[in-house]
Formats: structure tokens, sequence, C-alpha cells
């Protein structure tokens, strides 16, 4: 009985808990496991809590805490570029905004140091209050102000202000799958920004570039000698908004799942994010 109480506080909390997890730890696998530890301390708590909301979110936080050293050190040793689990967001620009932490911003989170992205993180995209941010930290509120001001400083750049609409996201992530597709440089010209840059993340599993590749110049011609090499191309299996960004999911050549996103800024492509690692695309093959 006491159980079931516990769930019946818990389940409501699971989502929020998991992006939570998520945003600080780019891991789904993580995160799922990060929650599913949280509710094992929960059922343990026995005296009586008055907002278990923010109990559970100081239980979630510091188990993030926990994990994330380990994680960035797994991280200096990772093959290739590293990129956060692609998620998979509604396409209602309404949602969208409620929830604007973008692939590029967890990269510029990965700057930040555990305190400051917790900060951030609670304070600037979950709207938790200072109060509960200091006590979640084990810090006083002004040492939490300071962390999450440098926090917003080292990020502000990539803290997304707009969302596109679905039709016209839609409408870049299938322009922009063709044209590469097809080594189509005109397009490609029109569509890209001077300074883009390609981060693929194959984790060493599957082919993908082990840097990241930047200049349109050097992505142009890399497109045109993917084309002359007369390989079966890749099939769009659909679009998709991928953390906040316009994007898709795509099948490769060798029967493998990617996805794309893409960072759009002043109407061109800045930044493109390929996730091809197996391990990280689980969920998304299942969800096609």
């Amino acid at each position: 009985m006491f159980r079931d109480y516990r769930t019946a506080e818990f389940e409501p909390e699971r989502g929020r808990l998991t992006r939570l997890a998520y945003r600080m730890l780019g891991s789904l696998n993580e995160a799922e496991d990060v929650v599913q530890d949280a509710w094992i301390r929960w059922a343990r708590v026995e005296e009586s809590v008055d907002v278990p909301a923010a109990y559970l979110t100081r239980i979630v936080t510091r188990l993030c805490l926990d994990r994330l050293k380990s994680a960035r050190a797994r991280r200096e040793t990772y093959i290739g570029p590293w990129l956060p689990d692609p998620l998979l967001t509604p396409t209602d620009p309404q949602e969208i905004i409620a929830d604007d932490v973008t692939v590029t911003l967890m990269l510029a989170m990965e700057r930040l140091s555990p305190l400051e992205r917790a900060a951030f993180l609670l304070h600037d995209v979950f709207g938790t209050p200072l109060k509960d941010v200091a006590a979640t930290l084990d810090r006083e509120p002004a040492a939490v102000r300071q962390l999450a001001s440098r926090a917003r400083k080292n990020v502000r750049r990539e803290r997304v202000r707009y969302a596109l609409e679905t039709a016209e996201a839609d409408r870049i992530a299938r322009a922009f799958f063709i044209a590469a597709r097809d080594g189509d440089a005109t397009v490609l010209a029109d569509l890209l920004a001077a300074d883009v840059a390609i981060h693929t993340d194959g984790g060493g599993k599957v082919l993908a570039f082990r840097n990241v590749v930047r200049g349109i110049d050097h992505i142009l011609r890399l497109f045109a000698s993917v084309q002359r090499k007369d390989l079966p191309p890749p099939v769009l299996l659909r679009t998709a908004v991928i953390d906040g960004l316009p994007g898709y999911i795509s099948r490769h050549p060798d029967g493998s799942v990617g996805t794309t996103a893409l960072d759009l800024r002043d109407g061109r492509i800045r930044s493109i994010y390929i996730v091809r690692n197996p391990e990280k695309l689980k969920h998304i093959v299942e969800a096609c």
C-alpha cells in the first residue's frame, strides 16, 4: 500500500525527471538508469515529503552530478566527435519553445562545470526557484546565482530564441537531404553558411568523419566526392524535430539508421549534427 502511494507520487514526475537527467548527461540510457535509481531511493523514503517534485528533482540532480565525472572521462577517449543521443521532440512549436535546449546548446554546456550545468538547467530551463536550486546543490543562494550567471554568459550565443514553423522546418530538412544525397553544389551553396560545420558521431562503430569538418568550400567538395563514388543513396525515412532543430531520419546503404539535425542562423545552416553510432539510435529505430 505504501509502495503504491509512492508510485502515485512518482509517475507524474517521470517524464520531467527523465528530461532533466538527459539534459544533464546527454544519454537517454543513462537518464533512464538515473530515474530508475531515483525511484528506488524514493520508494525507501519513510518520512512524509511535502513537495515530492522538489525532492525527486534533488535526487535526480545529485545522481547526475555523480555520473558526470565518469561520463566526461569516457568522452576524452571517445572516437571522433561526441554528440548527445538524438531526442525526437514534438512538432508543435509551443512545446518546442517550452524546452529550448538544442543539440548546439547541449554541446555548449559541455564547457560548463557540472555545478554550472545543473544550476543553469534547473533555474533557466526548468524554472526551479533559486532557493530550491540552492537546496539541491547544497550551496548558498548567492553562490548558485553566480553559477547560473556564469553558465548563462558562457552559452548565451547558443540559446535558441525562436522556433521554425513545422512546415518550414520540414521544407529545409527535405531540401538539404536531397541536395546532400545528389551532391547538388548549387542548392547546397544556397542552404549552407560560409562557416558551416559537420559533426558526425559514429563512436568508432560505423563509418564517420573522425573530426569536425568546417567551411563551406571543404564541405561542398566532400559531398561532391561522395557523389562521384556512385554509392547507393541513403533513403529518407521521415523528417523530424531533433532536440528542437529541424532534421530527418535516414537509412544508409549498409542498412544502418542515422539522424541529422540542422542548426540554422540567419536563414542558413550553420551546423549539421549527424548521429550514426548504433548504440545511440536504438530508440530511433524502434520509433521508425
